[in-house]
């Protein structure tokens, strides 16, 4: 049946057997299987669950056979066999009736009643009987006209008896219903193969759509982060904004009210330039009359505004712009704190398992069982010689190389006073001194002197820092070219290595420094990443 194709046959297939059911099952979850297929996979396991969608069930389901389906299924089988040619009784004269066995020795079809002789004639019975063909000239051979009955398994074909006495004699033959089994059980075992393949390709499929879902969780979660982060900032610089329009909606009042003083001063200005010259006519008047006459008026304190309290205040009112710039400040710096944990977290999430390597390790430095620790002792170590050892400088390499991708790990550098940390090209040279440039294959940054942070450039390069790391990361990203180290504590940026080009294996490189009596002997500790 798996062999007949088309939309409804899929429909109706199990998917442990990829055959048509037979006595069809259906799981709580709603999917469909045969009983014996899905009892079979069911069997010596202590959790029963879904082939399909992996649900499982608390106790097994009892499972009764799904009736409308297995209809359909007898409906399906029924309109698949009208398909197939029938094969009639080559004996019945006038209306021919359905053969129902095919006789190899004969070679014909019968019906049931003309097969009747060769139940019951002792002679005929010795005739090799199978179920009826349309082309029964396939299942004789052609040279001797005898029933193709055994298989030459040297040259791969069914033969008759008379050809195991000629060209076959000295071959390797069996019976055909032999070799049949043999077959059928290889069969069986590529399909269990097959079914195979396609449960791990089920389960992949699963993987795949698992990791887009939780990336799209993931995503939304960052992207609602960022809108609020980013509503923040649009919050405060708007505020920002209304105290500018603020501060120029006052500067404009108190230009307007400046302007109308100074009219006002200039008309009086005017008023009293008219009185003065009056008064200084008046003064040298020979008119005794009308100097009488205006003496009143003239002398009068003219009617004047008191401009003593009246002035522009030339003091701006900065409290509430510095309050708002204040905020705005206050929310950058968190905002900026908050993308810089997001991106730390998706480095991590690059994180690799990576262990020393005693092999390349310097005779001076001491390397814990569980390749995560190395200090340097005052002592050199029993180790035996290594072309890959490093014999002068005291460093070592991981055992993990990476030739592409992306990767991150972490080193506790926690209460020393030296340290060198990085990558290393595999073919570095490691005999005599070192010199640690990305030109000889070496991307390092390096403690000394409690305090002194440099990456080794060429010139190397000093690195002035907020505060002092006690774990550092370093995150590479093998097909940019780029090296970086991290703070993890802060979650801050130290330095990176960019627009390298890489063609070597890269391994991560360490260096405990020399043990100073002492004050250096806190070893480098490959610490687990907390994504």
């Amino acid at each position: 049946m798996a062999s007949s194709s088309g939309p409804l046959n899929e429909e109706l297939q199990c998917s442990i057997c990829l055959d048509v059911f037979t006595d069809p099952v259906t799981t709580p979850c709603g999917h469909n299987y045969c009983r014996t297929c899905l009892n079979k996979c069911w069997t010596n396991t202590l959790t029963c669950f879904c082939p399909l969608c992996k649900e499982s069930f608390s106790r097994r389901p009892d499972l009764k056979v799904n009736t409308t389906l297995r209809e359909v299924v007898q409906h399906f089988k029924e309109k698949l066999s009208l398909g197939r040619p029938e094969v009639f009784c080559d004996i019945c004269d006038e209306i021919k009736q359905k053969a129902v066995k095919s006789c190899l020795t004969c070679p014909s079809s019968y019906c049931e009643t003309h097969l009747e002789p060769h139940h019951r004639v002792q002679r005929l019975k010795k005739h090799k009987l199978i179920n009826a063909v349309e082309n029964l000239e396939d299942y004789i051979c052609q040279k001797h006209e005898r029933p193709l009955e055994l298989f030459c398994r040297d040259d791969q074909t069914s033969v008759c008896l008379s050809c195991t006495e000629g060209d076959h004699r000295t071959h390797n033959t069996v019976p055909i219903e032999e070799e049949s089994q043999e077959k059928k059980n290889q069969l069986v075992q590529t399909q269990t193969d097959v079914q195979q393949m396609i449960q791990n390709r089920m389960k992949k499929i699963q993987e795949i759509q698992h990791s887009v879902e939780e990336r799209k969780r993931n995503t939304e979660k960052e992207k609602s982060a960022s809108v609020e982060l980013f509503t923040d900032l649009i919050r405060c610089i708007e505020r920002c904004q209304s105290e500018l329009l603020k501060m120029e909606e006052q500067q404009k009042a108190s230009e307007k009210q400046a302007e109308d003083l100074i009219k006002e001063l200039q008309q009086e200005i005017t008023d009293l330039k008219k009185r003065n010259t009056e008064l200084e006519q008046l003064s040298h008047t020979d008119d005794h009359l009308r100097l009488l006459q205006m003496f009143s008026s003239l002398c009068s304190r003219p009617h004047t505004k008191n401009w003593t309290e009246i002035s522009i205040d030339s003091d701006v009112n900065v409290y509430s712009m510095n309050k708002a710039l204040i905020q705005l400040q206050k929310t950058l710096d968190e905002s900026l704190n908050k993308a810089a944990q997001t991106g730390f977290k998706c480095l991590q999430k690059f994180a690799v398992d990576v262990t020393l390597n005693p092999d390349s390790a310097n005779r001076y430095l001491i390397l814990s069982d569980d390749g995560k620790q190395v200090s340097h002792g005052d002592i050199e170590q029993d180790v035996p010689e290594n072309p890959k050892r490093f014999d002068v400088c005291s460093c070592v390499l991981a055992k993990q190389g990476f030739s592409s991708g992306r990767f991150y790990y972490e080193v506790q550098v926690k209460g020393k006073t030296g340290w060198s940390l990085g990558l290393a090209r595999e073919s570095v040279y490691r005999k005599g001194t070192i010199t640690y440039t990305p030109m000889n294959g070496f991307w390092i940054l390096i403690l000394r002197n409690e305090n002194q942070y440099k990456a080794c450039e060429s010139p190397s390069v000093s690195l002035s820092l907020r505060g002092k790391p006690e774990k550092v990361g370093l995150f590479v990203d093998y097909e940019e070219g780029l090296v970086s180290f991290y703070d993890v504590g802060s979650s801050s940026h130290i330095c990176s290595f960019t627009g390298q080009t890489f063609t070597d294996k890269l391994y991560p490189y360490f260096s405990p420094y020399l043990n100073n009596k002492g004050k250096n002997s806190n070893p480098l500790i490959i610490s687990p990443v907390n994504k």
